[in-house]
């Protein structure tokens, strides 16, 4: 079974970006809650359609499929829930690990996050200097949650 394990963090600051490129991403979801979620994503000039089970620590069930890019838009308008997550994301090397910094836009403008994907639960990771507070276990920071409870709504 493929499986997701992340940490979620807020960035603070702009040390981060040094000089890597965003990726525009936009994806919408077909299906909220129960015991799976789906999303379609198109991620710069690729698409995919990923089914993730419900979390369990910082652990899900997760399954990632490439799909025609022009499939994608197609139930981005049709079949996705509104708004869409829209952001720019960043892959980001420190300390021998990838990250991803998700600069979000329109409704949830403002909202950085970094998440690091992990091949355990107990994994050390050493953090940059640039990760704020960790929100791995706070739901709201949940792209799928963003669509119902945009940051725009509720941030500090």
């Amino acid at each position: 079974m493929a499986k997701e394990i992340e940490r979620k963090f807020l960035v603070k600051g702009d040390d981060w970006k040094g000089d890597s490129q965003p990726i525009h991403t936009c994806q919408g979801y077909l299906n909220v809650g129960g015991d799976c979620t789906a999303r379609v994503r198109i991620q710069g000039e690729k698409a995919f359609l990923t089914i993730k089970g419900k979390t369990k620590g910082i652990s899900r069930s997760e399954f990632e499929y490439g799909i025609p890019v022009e499939d994608a838009k197609e139930m981005l308008v049709t079949l996705c829930r509104r708004p869409y997550i829209e952001k720019n994301r960043y892959k980001v090397m420190y300390a021998g690990m990838e990250w991803e910094v998700d600069q979000f836009m329109n409704e949830n403008e403002g909202l950085l996050l970094a998440e690091v994907e992990l091949e355990s639960e107990d994994q050390q990771v050493e953090l940059p200097p640039w990760a704020g507070e960790e929100v791995s276990h706070d739901f709201r920071y949940r792209n799928v949650n963003l669509i119902q409870h945009p940051y725009s709504e509720w941030k500090k």
